[in-house]
């Protein structure tokens, strides 16, 4: 096979492949091949089809019976933080009340924290992700809340991905509780003008407590007005107005989505907005269960992610949200699946990922099973046993 590198790789005898793309395979929305075999040009997908068609390469790879499938894209995480708050889960579920301050704890420890402590705990949990066959992911700023430290964080996150998310209206710091509309200007203001060279979006809380439709609205359109594209954490806790305003602004992901009337379910159906879900927070915090079926079922498209937090969800494997969704949210397997990487690309607006097809990247993870469904179907199992990314196997 002519290639425009010079080096090219196939991985063959693979059981079923997942291609996320509905023109391969058998005509379903993952594309599944069975017997199959891919070739990887460079850092591309080349070629997806059955191991017999294979074009010949430079080299060989035998996959061994398993399956293989994307590269997970976590399109939801914070992971520029320090400290843990191990106490306020134990007391959570010992059923007692916690009063610690939740996420003003990580605040006050990222804010004492050194460039390299934070460096260093986001290098831990992306390898720890990595691991897990997380090949693609988005973090967040919002453990900071002032100019300096906000900025920092989306730098030092910038040195590790492209999906860099500006959350300075995360919540209202204890030194602005009086006086919530001057954070607002902040946070639309210098601390924007500090944050935007660092980041792809804005995110915003908008939630009782937190922030509210008018000011999540003034924060997310003078991110847009700075060049970074919208997402929202919306209507998680509580019924409230950030659904509708996230298709109103064209927000590429509304996430969370667990509180939704008839109407921001049909607002999600007829936009090009995601919805993100995030099981992880739910199993941690004992809460209601979004449903998965109802968005589906409505043709809402749904990516699913591990919300990775020290406080919410403190967790970095996609497979145990996959679990999660299928046994508790009404997801098949193959839902489960496609929303965890192709979903994943599409509430980053990515193309270039989350799918094994000629053009994309070669991000792609072994799977010590014969199927994808052992994702759901083996929960805790750790099944991923080959990473590779960018066409380099890198675990």
């Amino acid at each position: 096979m002519s290639s425009t590198t010079g080096t090219t790789t196939v991985i063959t005898n693979i059981a079923t492949l997942v291609t996320n793309d509905p023109s391969l395979g058998d005509g379903s929305p993952l594309g599944l091949v069975q017997d199959a075999a891919v070739v990887i040009d460079g850092d591309r997908v080349a070629w997806t089809g059955e191991s017999s068609k294979a074009p010949a390469t430079d080299n060989r790879v035998d996959a061994g019976g398993r399956a293989v499938i994307p590269g997970f894209v976590d399109s939801h995480s914070h992971l520029v933080f320090a400290g843990d708050r191990t106490e306020e889960f134990n007391a959570r579920m010992s059923g007692r009340g916690y009063t610690a301050g939740g996420i003003r704890t990580t605040v006050a420890a990222t804010r004492a924290a050194s460039d390299e402590e934070l460096e260093a705990n986001l290098t831990r949990y992306l390898t720890e992700a990595l691991r897990q066959g997380t090949t693609t992911f988005e973090t967040k700023s919002g453990y900071g809340l002032t100019v300096a430290d906000e900025s920092r964080a989306l730098r030092i996150a910038a040195a590790h991905t492209d999906e860099v998310t500006y959350l300075g209206a995360h919540i209202v710091p204890p030194d602005y509780a009086d006086d919530p509309a001057a954070y607002v200007a902040l946070v639309t203001g210098e601390m924007l003008d500090a944050c935007a060279p660092h980041a792809r979006w804005i995110d915003v809380f908008c939630e009782k407590g937190a922030f509210d439709g008018d000011q999540a609205r003034a924060i997310l359109t003078a991110g847009r007005a700075k060049g970074l594209h919208p997402r929202i954490h919306a209507n998680q806790l509580s019924h409230g107005p950030g659904v509708q305003l996230a298709v109103e602004l064209d927000a590429a992901s509304a996430d969370h989505c667990t509180h939704l009337t008839d109407a921001d379910v049909d607002a999600l159906a007829h936009g090009s907005t995601v919805a993100t879900l995030l099981p992880g927070a739910e199993f941690s915090t004992r809460a209601e269960w979004p449903d998965a079926r109802r968005l589906l079922d409505a043709g809402v498209t749904v990516a699913l992610s591990t919300d990775c937090n020290p406080g919410s969800s403190f967790t970095s494997s996609v497979p145990f949200c996959i679990a999660l969704a299928v046994r508790d949210m009404r997801m098949t397997p193959d839902e489960a699946v496609w929303s965890a990487t192709a979903g994943g690309a599409a509430a980053l607006r990515r193309t270039d990922i989350g799918r094994l097809a000629p053009g994309a990247y070669a991000d792609l993870a072994v799977l010590d099973a014969p199927s994808h469904v052992h994702l759901a179907y083996r929960p805790g199992v750790p099944l991923v046993s080959e990473v590779w990314r960018r066409g380099v196997r890198v675990v």
